[in-house]
């Protein structure tokens, strides 16, 4: 699979997402994911940034908002329309279009720094998608990104749960196995059974790769790691949002922050 066919995929999935997520439903990404993500991120006062798939901006607009100086691409026209549609809204002086990751449309030593909110795993070529990253930035800017914990988004996943219904383990395995665009139909946990039923569901191809794999595509593409973080829920979240108890099990998501040499 391509990065055109994953795209069109992406595309088609924008509207439905659009709407659950600003409906509150991508639980995971807003209390505690993004948030964790923002604790870790360098001061970006003033400074230009890249926001790499940016969906419909949510994030975008978070950055934003700390006085970065944005723009957003994603391969979705939809989300695209979605994005800038909130702009009209809100007016923060993000510049978004439509563009691949794998060829950003942009010179180099172009921004200050670069974020890919949980849009790298789902491309097909990461390699190249960091190194246009690297590419694009000015020299000692940085690049921040989550994605699905490699260690544990593995193609057979199960939770393992006591006589109370609470995850107390988590089975894994496959880590090693190679999935290069097999299709996974889901949607957010959170969305109550009788509305899932009525909502399509969301379409993702899946690359998966091992930890060692991410950390060497940054190395090898000249980056100098400096910051990790794994994303849990607070003991008051897990309170508001019980089926989030397994996050606090293991890791959902693993956040990198890799700096270009100046």
């Amino acid at each position: 699979m391509d990065s055109v066919q994953a795209g069109r995929m992406w595309n088609d999935n924008a509207d439905t997402w659009t709407q659950l997520s600003r409906a509150g439903y991508d639980v995971c990404r807003d209390t505690f994911n993004t948030p964790t993500f923002l604790e870790v991120l360098s001061d970006i006062n003033n400074l230009e940034g890249l926001d790499i798939g940016c969906g419909e901006g949510h994030n975008t607009r978070l950055l934003a908002r700390r006085g970065a100086r944005m723009t957003g691409i994603d391969i979705s026209e939809r989300f695209i329309e979605h994005a800038r549609a909130k702009e009209e809204e809100e007016t923060l002086w993000i510049s978004y279009r439509v563009a691949d990751a794998l060829h950003l449309p942009y010179p180099a030593e172009t921004f200050n720094f670069a974020t890919a909110f949980m849009s790298l795993m789902d491309m097909p070529d990461a390699s190249r998608a960091i190194s246009e990253a690297h590419r694009v930035l000015k020299p000692g800017g940085f690049f921040q990104f989550s994605i699905s914990h490699p260690c544990f988004d593995t193609p057979h996943r199960k939770k393992l749960r006591d006589e109370e219904g609470n995850a107390y383990a988590f089975e894994i395995s496959g880590y090693f196995q190679k999935l290069d665009g097999e299709v996974e139909e889901w949607t957010f946990g959170t969305l109550p059974l009788e509305k899932q039923e009525q909502v399509r569901k969301f379409k993702v191809a899946r690359f998966t790769r091992t930890l060692s794999e991410w950390l060497n595509l940054l190395l090898d593409t000249g980056f100098t790691i400096e910051r990790f973080a794994e994303p849990r829920p607070s003991d008051e979240v897990v309170l508001q949002h019980p089926n989030l108890q397994d996050a606090r099990v293991f890791p959902f998501f693993l956040i990198v922050r890799a700096r270009k040499q100046p």
